[in-house]
């Protein structure tokens, strides 16, 4: 082991970092963890979901506007570093933004893969996480591309060989995808239900929705432990994108919100440390191989 615990995400847009494993870095930094966020555009093709915020002055401004709610959401969740990789927004697919130079989308691979190494080797992460390969659910090109990147980043980061100009070399030791579990989405669906309310779900489970965005089965779970709530605080933090009226986000009464996401949920992509499946430790043999050294250290 290499210095203290580290885990650094990788998101594609202001906003991804709340709706998306908010819990699960709440309550490592907590435990004491590093937390590092790398956002890889500035969300500037982002709808304005608020119609409270949606006003000449916002959007003439929309990118310093997303950049203040990113870095308050950030605050909320307990990140201790936000790094931005320093991207357009590529807008959703095939929309005139896709063909901006500046965009994520047209960055040339090796250009954003060094961008992201030299982070990892500053960082020195032991665990990385960001978005799979499958990603039918939501197929936005930069989120197909904060995958790409980020993967090839995994290993470039430990090659002494690779973009040497980028800091001394550092392999992490874990990859993770956001997983989407299809129980946790089905009991929340099923929560609306049996409150009598109207589900935001139901029409997304009878499109098929499911099987697109939970095709996969998670290999381990996060359990939130009393910061089941972070994810929402930081999706009130970005006023722009997020309607506070919404019941996709905020339909279920507080206590009923806190039982059927308890936990955050990821697909373990590579291991190099010996960690038996299912998981729920995104450091599971990371800590076993810190104690390890440190034993052999004193003896």
């Amino acid at each position: 082991m290499h210095g203290p615990l580290c885990l650094l995400t990788v998101h594609a847009h202001p906003d991804d970092e709340a709706s998306k494993g908010a819990g699960t870095v709440a309550r490592y930094h907590a435990e004491g963890v590093r937390t590092v966020l790398v956002t890889c555009t500035g969300g500037e093709e982002g709808d304005i979901l608020n119609p409270a915020m949606d006003t000449p002055e916002v959007r003439r401004d929309i990118g310093a506007v997303r950049a203040a709610e990113l870095a308050a959401a950030a605050d909320v969740i307990g990140y201790d570093v936000v790094e931005m990789l320093g991207y357009r927004d590529s807008g959703m697919p095939d929309s005139p933004a896709n063909a901006d130079p500046a965009c994520f989308a047209q960055a040339p691979l090796d250009e954003a893969v060094g961008r992201l190494v030299a982070i990892v080797r500053r960082e020195r992460p032991q665990v990385v996480v960001t978005y799979g390969d499958d990603q039918r659910g939501y197929p936005h090109p930069d989120h197909l591309r904060a995958h790409e990147v980020t993967v090839a980043a995994f290993d470039a980061a430990g090659d002494p060989d690779a973009y040497p100009d980028a800091g001394s070399p550092h392999q992490p030791l874990k990859l993770y995808y956001i997983g989407w579990s299809r129980a946790q989405m089905l009991a929340r669906h099923e929560k609306f239900l049996e409150l009598g309310l109207e589900s935001p779900y139901a029409e997304r489970i009878a499109d098929g929705w499911l099987d697109r965005v939970a095709a996969v089965e998670p290999t381990t779970a996060i359990r939130l432990a009393g910061f089941e709530h972070v994810r929402q605080q930081a999706l009130r933090a970005h006023a722009t994108q997020v309607d506070p009226t919404s019941s996709f986000w905020f339909g279920l009464p507080e206590d009923a919100e806190r039982e059927v996401f308890a936990e955050n949920t990821y697909v373990r992509a590579r291991s190099l440390v010996d960690a038996p499946l299912p998981e729920d430790d995104l450091f599971a043999g990371v800590r076993d191989l810190a104690v390890t050294r440190s034993g052999a250290t004193q003896a």
